[in-house]
């Protein structure tokens, strides 16, 4: 299936916000949540899967309030289990297959923990757990990655998303002066994007609220869970105890592989999410 970024383009109002997103295919409704950074949206996370995925699912990239080209978020609306909810409720979708990047991964979690009869599977790239002390990581403190994310958005400079897309890939090849370009271009289209969150990184943005280790418990969904080996962002030791907490769930750890797997493993991405959802 060839489809476009145009072509793709949809935007619906929910109770408390107008979101933009884009839509492919027909069947079980797969809806991806892309991850934060400037000038992130559904699909500069995504737009390089959906061909393939739309061919089995009915897929859904949606811009988070605060994001793209959906509503600004002020600092203290920030809930994006609420807005997920009402863009399915908006769209008459009682249960889909739930897919998250990094932020949209910690997401996802919540969706599924806080309303299990709305999931029927999760799968997760780069989910961050709450807040605390890791064997590997960096502790509490922010990430190699998350520290230049941040910079992007007080400078959302061509040349601060060539470091940002950078240490997001392994493969640094991935990080094109034309990507980089639009993503800045992008960024600076939205300023109120821009001024959110860095206003609400005192309040925990970009995830204010992450899923228990009791609700972890309690995720009845099946779950596949994937991380890069080589994630600067979010060290793959969220995942592991991800798998450890989750009932049903699996882990597939990807050598050569940074934050974002769905674009730097795009084929093998689409091949798990594909028999995942098919056969579970």
């Amino acid at each position: 299936m060839t489809i476009s970024q145009k072509s793709t383009s949809r935007t619906v109002k929910t109770k408390d916000w107008n979101l933009h997103y884009h839509e492919a295919g027909s069947g079980h409704p797969l809806i991806l949540l892309h991850g934060s950074g400037p000038g992130a949206t559904g699909w500069s996370n995504f737009g390089g899967n959906m061909s393939t995925l739309a061919e089995h699912f009915r897929v859904l990239a949606v811009d988070m309030p605060g994001w793209g080209a959906s509503d600004p978020c002020p600092v203290d609306k920030l809930d994006h289990v609420s807005a997920a909810l009402q863009f399915m409720d908006a769209l008459g979708i009682d249960k889909a297959a739930v897919v998250g990047n990094s932020m949209g991964g910690a997401t996802t979690v919540r969706l599924a923990a806080e309303n299990p009869e709305r999931v029927s599977h999760l799968i997760t790239m780069g989910a961050a757990l709450n807040r605390g002390p890791r064997l590997y990581g960096a502790g509490d403190g922010p990430s190699e990655g998350i520290k230049i994310l941040v910079e992007a958005y007080r400078t959302p400079t061509t040349e601060a998303m060539m470091r940002l897309v950078e240490i997001m890939c392994f493969d640094k090849r991935f990080a094109s002066e034309e990507l980089c370009r639009l993503r800045a271009e992008a960024a600076s289209a939205q300023p109120e994007h821009l001024r959110n969150f860095l206003a609400g990184l005192p309040k925990g943005w970009p995830v204010p609220t992450f899923a228990s280790f009791e609700q972890l418990m309690g995720i009845s969904a099946p779950t596949l869970l994937l991380h890069g080996r080589d994630d600067r962002v979010v060290h793959w030791e969220h995942t592991l105890h991800l798998v450890t907490h989750i009932p049903n769930s699996r882990m597939v750890l990807i050598n050569r592989c940074g934050h974002w797997a769905m674009i730097e493993h795009a084929a093998e991405f689409n091949r798990l999410v594909i028999d995942f959802v098919a056969n579970n």
